[in-house]
Formats: C-alpha cells, sequence, structure tokens
C-alpha cells in the first residue's frame, strides 16, 4: 500500500531568529524542501518584533502549504526576562500554525538530538552535519534552520513509528 506524502514544518523558536525547515515524508522516506530563518529588529520594540515573526512565519507557511507543524520546546533560561521573551516568541511558533489549520507537535531538544545524531547531547555541528547527509539538497544555512530541519526528521519519524505500531496492533 503506498504511503500518502505529508508536508510538515519544524520551527526553531526564538526572539532574534526563528529557523524554519520544510520536509515532505512518506512512509521512512524523508526530502528536503525548504528552510531559512526569520530574523526580528532587536532595535524595534518587543511587541513590533513578535509581529514581525507572526508576519514572517505565516507567510512561509502560506508559500509552502505544510499539513502539519512541530515546534521544538526550548530550554530553560536562567535569566527571568530573556526565558519570558523566548516564551513569547514561542508562543509565536505555536499559534502561527494553528491559525494555519495545522496540528502542532512540540519535542524536547535533546529527543530531536538523539532521534537525529544518536545522542541527546550532540553539538550544534554534528545536527548540522546530519541535517545535510539525511536530506540531500538542504541548503540549511545555520544552526537555526538545521535545528527546524532536525524537529521536522523527528517528527516524520516519531509518526512512522506510530503507524507502526497501530498496524500491529491490528488497527
Amino acid at each position: 500500500m503506498a504511503q500518502a506524502t505529508i508536508r510538515i514544518i519544524g520551527i526553531d523558536p526564538g526572539l532574534r531568529t526563528m529557523g524554519w525547515g520544510v520536509i515532505e515524508a512518506s512512509g521512512a522516506r524523508v526530502a528536503y524542501v525548504a528552510s531559512g530563518a526569520i530574523r526580528s529588529n532587536d532595535r524595534k520594540a518587543l511587541a513590533e518584533r513578535l509581529r514581525e515573526l507572526h508576519e514572517g512565519l505565516g507567510s512561509i507557511i502560506s508559500e509552502h502549504r505544510p499539513t502539519e507543524a512541530v515546534v521544538e520546546e526550548t530550554f530553560v533560561n536562567r535569566d527571568p526576562q530573556s526565558a519570558l521573551k523566548l516564551g513569547q516568541a514561542r508562543g509565536i511558533a505555536l499559534v502561527v500554525p494553528a491559525l494555519a489549520g495545522l496540528s502542532v507537535a512540540e519535542y524536547a531538544a535533546n529527543l530531536i538530538k538523539k532521534t537525529v545524531t544518536g545522542s541527546g547531547h550532540a553539538e550544534k555541528s554534528q545536527i548540522v552535519m546530519m541535517v545535510r547527509t539525511l536530506l540531500p539538497g538542504s541548503d540549511a544555512q545555520g544552526t537555526d534552520a538545521a535545528d527546524a530541519l532536525a524537529a521536522a526528521i523527528t517528527h516524520a519519524r516519531i509518526r512512522l513509528w506510530a503507524r507502526n505500531l497501530e498496524n500491529a496492533a491490528g488497527r
């Protein structure tokens, strides 16, 4: 039986830079579609920066038309102000795909690293290398886009694993 192809957008939330990556998954096969980063102007007020992220992510979703979204969970920051601002950017990363009608999954950074590299404590350079290996043709420039693509790969693999479990259970 042929597997349906789904398009997944991965999002690595950040206030200064929000990474994004789009892949297509069909069964165990994943293919690169596009990736990049949305940057907010750190000279502007917080509300304006959040608007820039909202509009940028909305535009990418409109252009690439993913069917599902995944957002990387963020680490807790020791500085409460920084943590609060990052949380607000993360809110944008969650609500924009939801407003577009997409289901939104979330995964811990360590799970994403382990899924893509085999180690939950992999360095950024290892993630970039493995994303480029798993997605030939990927032009993931920078760690933000690579992290977003890694999140999308993780979601594709977890979806496949869950579907295989359901099939094994006779559903």
